[in-house]
């Protein structure tokens, strides 16, 4: 079956979904000011900017760029914050608007780069004591247009 670009897209705002939500997820008290270091980002730092990405995504998407540094909220808050951003996001791609920026870039700029940082707040939870489980992704259920918090529940997972 063919997939348009905008397809293409939505698998990866599904899979970064996915991905996010497991680290995201029954965070330690005060991980939110945890860093790796003392002038490393703290994971509430990193969360606000994934959140910042996916706005910036949908600026793009439509036509009008514009970036914001966004401050760290509390955990809960920010974690609600980031999902409906990817949501905001998906659901533009998901509709009749016009794509004003390239798919490939939308894909190697903010999306590459949230999957990188939702790897470092996973980095930080083992850091903190708090690891979450390793998987399979490729088993994952992912499916386009499920970019919530609610996700269905690992195929496989390992220690």
């Amino acid at each position: 079956m063919p997939q348009t670009s905008r397809d293409f897209l939505r698998h990866a705002l599904a899979t970064l979904a996915y991905r996010a939500a497991k680290p995201l997820r029954d965070a330690p008290g005060g991980f939110h000011s945890f860093r790796a270091g003392g002038d490393s980002r703290s994971a509430g730092q990193i969360l606000a900017h994934l959140a910042d990405l996916m706005d910036w995504a949908l600026s793009m998407a439509r036509g009008a760029p514009q970036w914001k540094d966004s401050q760290p909220l509390p955990w809960s808050q920010g974690v609600t914050h980031f999902f409906a951003a990817l949501k905001a996001f998906d659901d533009y791609l998901g509709s009749a608007e016009p794509l004003q920026a390239p798919p490939e870039k939308l894909l190697q700029g903010p999306i590459a780069d949230a999957l990188t940082h939702v790897g470092q707040i996973a980095l930080l939870r083992r850091l903190a004591g708090a690891p979450v489980r390793g998987e399979n992704y490729y088993l994952a259920g992912i499916t386009p247009g499920r970019v919530g918090r609610g996700q269905a529940p690992p195929a496989k997972e390992f220690d």
